[in-house]
């Protein structure tokens, strides 16, 4: 039977050090006990030993990815710098304003300090580390080139992160643009389309069609306008749900979101930049190729291109090349094949998927901006549109009556 998990917390402590000197700090532990052990194990003295009280507000903030990133990015340049592991993560675990992050910061960093790897202290946090990560500083800490290795692994979430953010923004621009429209059109037909149809009430004269077609939506908002926001927001929150519920709902997301016109297109390059930044550095780090693709298909972010990778994985296996692999999936534009050719041959697959990352990330980034430009009088139409159209239908009266006068 499998022993429960021990919960850890974090203990604040005081204590005396050789020389007599009082000095004070954090750890992260099981008990009072284990924090004291560990102190007389560094040459400490523990006085006073108590847990840390939990703030009423704020500092229980949700570790993100970007704040991995630049926890990445820290490690690699104190490792760099020739300060020890250990220490490193003593010094960015006290460091770091969010609580969270200090206590997963300093629990590493008590794992390592115990004896263990720092692939097995990565590993008991799977919600913070990915295989991909902890993949490569396993082979790092195997190579003894664990500094470059925590090198290339920042620029990697670095790099990322930065088109994440560019997909992202990709993705929320039309969506903002039907959104702003949607209240700007409701809160018209709710609020003052009523004053005119209050006003041509007294008039005692047909009204022209399209008057008559706006009143009558503005009197079905009125009446259902809880039921209308209640469904789109239902729908939109039961679509979300769904998808991390339902692996063919997600899957029918993924293909789907492909299709759509430009933004189909900024997706499948940023599907191919994640791939090849992903196998680059897996490969600079001395991982298999077949071993890599198993990490390289979850890091694409799309279900056909992690089936086209596990398929690609298999030929490779067989004794089949790359590049002959990337075309028979028929999702690889020709010059990217032709490059991971050149790679192949030259020894410099590394080098040349780099180059292909480097080449679409910049293609995203063009297509994202000039998406932004093209949305931008979209909206001014789209919304000149609704609210021109709202207009004209409710002046039209007014305009027929002046003509009968």
């Amino acid at each position: 039977m499998a022993q429960p998990a021990v919960k850890k917390a974090m203990f604040v402590w005081e204590g005396a050090d050789k020389q007599g000197r009082r000095v004070r700090g954090e750890m992260s532990g099981t008990s009072d006990a284990l924090i004291k052990a560990l102190l007389r194990r560094q040459g400490i003295n523990p006085l006073k030993v108590k847990k840390k009280p939990k703030a009423l507000f704020g500092g229980a903030k949700k570790i993100t990815s970007k704040d991995i990133t630049l926890f990445s990015r820290q490690l690699a340049t104190m490792v760099a710098s020739g300060v020890p592991l250990v220490q490193s993560f003593e010094i960015l675990g006290r460091g770091h304003e969010k609580r969270k992050l200090q206590e997963l910061i300093l629990a590493i960093k008590a794992d390592v300090e115990a004896g263990g790897t720092l692939a097995e202290a990565l590993a008991k946090h799977p919600l913070y580390f990915d295989e991909l990560y902890i993949n490569l500083i396993r082979a790092g800490e195997h190579a003894g080139i664990l500094e470059a290795i925590l090198q290339k692994i920042a620029t990697y979430k670095e790099k990322t992160e930065t088109l994440k953010g560019k997909i992202k923004k990709a993705l929320f621009y039309p969506a903002a643009v039907v959104v702003v429209a949607f209240v700007i059109t409701a809160i018209l037909l709710i609020f003052v389309i009523p004053q005119f149809q209050a006003l041509f009430s007294g008039f005692g004269a047909d009204l022209p069609a399209l008057t008559r077609m706006v009143i009558q939506l503005s009197e079905i908002f009125q009446a259902y306008w809880w039921a209308i926001f209640g469904a789109l927001i239902g729908a939109v929150w039961g679509a979300i749900a769904l998808k991390k519920r339902s692996l063919r709902f997600a899957h029918f997301l993924d293909r789907l979101s492909l299709k759509i016109p430009i933004i189909g297109d900024i997706l499948h390059k940023a599907a191919i930049a994640r791939f090849c930044r992903t196998l680059a550095t897996m490969f600079a780090a001395g991982t298999p190729l077949v071993e890599a693709m198993v990490s390289v298909a979850g890091a694409t972010g799309n279900i056909l291109y992690y089936n086209a990778t596990m398929r690609m994985r298999d030929e490779i296996a067989t004794g089949t090349q790359l590049q002959a692999a990337m075309r028979g999936t028929n999702l690889f534009p020709n010059m990217v094949v032709q490059m991971v050719a050149i790679g192949e041959e030259a020894g410099s697959l590394d080098s040349m998927l780099g180059k292909v990352a480097d080449f679409y990330e910049e293609e995203v980034d063009n297509a994202v901006d000039a998406l932004s430009s093209l949305l931008e009088p979209i909206i001014m139409v789209v919304l000149g549109v609704l609210v021109g159209g709202l207009v004209v239908a409710m002046y039209l009266p007014i305009f027929k009556m002046g003509q009968v006068v």
